[in-house]
């Protein structure tokens, strides 16, 4: 008797109306587990998040909700039109809430990064349109792990440190006097990340950055990454660096 070969089985499973519609079935199932979670399922995961390490912003959030629509009733009452009164209330309220929780969650979720191997360069990674960042450290020492991250925009180039500031005080300077040498003429910024006096939270590195003054044109800033690219990275990187690619998720961030 003949045996069936591989072609024979596949042709007659083709054929089987059953076998079409298993086959059917498991296609459905794995393009639905490799499809992106949709926008309210990231939103129910951004207020999980949010929610684990700040209990009180749900209360906030209904706070605020609660606050304007009660705010739009009593104008609507005033204004004898309560009910167009409270068609505007109800989203502008949704919107606060929506606020409140974009903002708690980007603090929580620099409270993650909080403590790990590039937490300072995740924090450059939030910065807006014109920041040139890089992915691994300027400097690094292959033994305590302290870093430093560079940023270049229109007010020169930032350098955000991370570990203690008695012990990275000489990376700061070493990669201060390297670009000194080929800027001389470009501001260079330093900015500690912790907690402690004349450091600045990881949540509030990139708005301190974005409030400095600019000094460079658009044009200036390539010139300046070119520049500095052209000397490269001669600091070894440590074996186990990869937490330094790390970024927080920006969509959660914002709530989105």
């Amino acid at each position: 008797m003949a045996k069936r070969t591989d072609s024979d089985v596949t042709n007659a499973d083709a054929g089987d109306p059953s076998r079409k519609r298993g086959l059917f079935k498991r296609k459905n199932k794995a393009d639905k587990a490799n499809k992106k979670p949709g926008r309210m399922k990231q939103m129910r995961d951004v207020f999980k998040m949010t929610r684990r390490h700040d209990p009180n912003v749900v209360w906030l959030m209904l706070l605020a909700f609660l606050g304007i629509v009660a705010v739009g009733l009593v104008i609507g009452l005033l204004i004898n039109n309560w009910i167009t009164a409270l068609i505007v209330a109800l989203p502008l309220g949704l919107l606060a809430a929506m606020f409140i929780l974009s903002r708690r969650a980007e603090k929580a979720a620099f409270a993650q990064l909080e403590g790990q191997p590039g937490a300072a360069g995740a924090a450059l990674s939030t910065l807006r349109r014109g920041w040139i960042t890089e992915e691994q450290p300027a400097a690094v020492d292959p033994r305590s792990k302290d870093a430093v991250f560079r940023a270049i925009g229109r007010p020169g180039v930032v350098l955000v440190s991370e570990g203690p500031p008695h012990r990275v005080k000489r990376l700061i300077d070493g990669e201060r006097k390297r670009l000194s040498r080929i800027l001389p003429n470009v501001s260079i910024h330093v900015i500690q990340t912790g907690d402690g006096e004349g450091q600045v939270p990881l949540s509030k590195v990139s708005r301190r950055i974005q409030k400095m003054k600019k000094e460079l044109t658009k044009q200036e800033v390539q010139q300046v990454s070119k520049r500095i690219s052209s000397l490269g990275n001669k600091l070894p990187i440590p074996k186990g660096i990869d937490p330094f690619k790390a970024r927080p998720d920006r969509k959660a961030a914002r709530g989105r």
